[in-house]
């Protein structure tokens, strides 16, 4: 397993998902809920940032690697999955909106891999559509986990959770819209596999 400072903020992401979870555990006598959202909001942009930046260190400093093209989107989508979890617990998003995006997300990994299998793999990458969502959910969870009116520049405030979750439900909607984009590139390879 090669370690780099891409990979090492890759682990700092997964290592950052417990605590944004752990935080929401404490005794409100230790840490009131309105801290808690505090902590794990800046948490959570922590370890967005990471994740804009690991990927501009290594093509920057030539690190890129296979492990690493792997682990990045694993460390993703588990920093996603273990928010959205904490968010409809606490009654700040319905549950339908994050069984779409997490759905979306296990299905699109499940064709890639199988697409790469096929030697097929370029034809599913990534693309604007889905740079797009992932732009509005890191943008979305903070917002929701804070769950507070944000003051700017003392005059005016942003009530994230409106904002926030009009951006998660644009980023469900834009989740089943670059899931229906991927299953169409895809398409013609799973016809041609399947009717043999």
């Amino acid at each position: 397993m090669p370690l780099n400072l891409p990979i090492f903020l890759t682990w700092l992401r997964i290592v950052l998902i417990p605590l944004i979870v752990g935080i929401y555990y404490l005794p409100n006598i230790i840490c009131t809920l309105q801290n808690k959202n505090k902590i794990a909001a800046a948490i959570f942009t922590l370890a967005a940032l990471t994740d804009w930046f690991d990927g501009f260190l290594a093509r920057k400093l030539n690190q890129t690697s296979v492990f690493g093209a792997f682990l990045d989107p694993v460390a993703d989508k588990l920093m996603v999955t273990a928010t959205l979890l904490i968010l409809v617990q606490l009654f700040r998003l319905d549950a339908a909106v994050a069984l779409v995006i997490v759905g979306r997300e296990i299905a699109i990994s499940a064709l890639r891999e199988w697409m790469a299998h096929v030697g097929a793999s370029e034809r599913v990458a990534v693309n604007f559509l889905g740079k797009f969502k992932t732009v509005c959910q890191m943008i979305a969870i903070p917002m929701l986990l804070y769950y507070a009116p944000i003051s700017i520049l003392g005059w005016f405030a942003v009530n994230t959770r409106v904002l926030g979750a009009m951006l998660l439900y644009l980023a469900a909607l834009l989740t089943i819209c670059s899931m229906l984009y991927y299953m169409k590139l895809a398409w013609p390879q799973i016809r041609d596999r399947t009717s043999c």
